[in-house]
């Protein structure tokens, strides 16, 4: 038996063959190119997709040419709410997309008195509305039928909504925006 110190017997040879040869930086980053590319198209095809708003009719939380995130995903795990900012299919002509704010929601009992709008008889406080976009267009009451939404845009003045073309039903919903990233001031959550 060896005592310590003595020198070991020489192993024998492996007999398989071993590269520990780390991979070239250019594989490696292609790797991760491709890694990268596959979590990308993951997450813009089922979860978030990048949109480009396109008129005024959300201003002044949206404006003209900028870019959010729209999240494909949350409705099925939660309904849509009063307040929420959805982008659905235009029910007249279902090529286009429109965004808007829900209003109403089914069984909701929406009127717009002068510009004030009131659910379920109550003054709706819009604080997202400034006075300068303010509409004094008066709607008689309706009720929202179920599965449906009542929709405004913020900027009451230059918007095509539910008070033009009716209730949205939640078939033509296909998410929620969620998140501005361009321009970079405008960086962050949407309310």
């Amino acid at each position: 038996m060896p005592e310590v110190g003595d020198p070991q017997p020489p192993q024998p040879a492996d007999t398989k063959y071993s590269d520990s040869r780390p991979l070239p930086v250019v594989a490696v980053w292609a790797r991760d190119l491709l890694v990268s590319l596959a979590i990308s198209a993951f997450i813009i095809i089922f979860l978030y997709q990048p949109v480009k708003v396109e008129g005024t009719s959300m201003m002044p939380g949206l404006e003209d040419q900028e870019r959010i995130f729209v999240n494909k995903f949350v409705y099925r795990w939660e309904p849509i709410q009063r307040g929420d900012i959805v982008v659905f299919r235009y029910p007249r002509d279902t090529s286009k997309s429109y965004i808007k704010r829900v209003i109403g929601i089914a069984g909701d009992r929406i009127r717009i008195e002068n510009g004030q709008v009131y659910v379920n008889g109550e003054a709706l406080d819009e604080d997202y509305v400034p006075s300068d976009y303010a509409d004094a267009r008066s709607y008689s009451e309706i009720k929202v039928p179920a599965n449906s939404f009542f929709v405004l845009g913020d900027h009451r003045t230059m918007s095509n909504d539910s008070r033009d073309f009716g209730t949205v039903n939640e078939r033509y919903i296909y998410g929620k925006a969620v998140f501005g990233y361009w321009p970079m001031e405008k960086l962050g959550r949407l309310r």
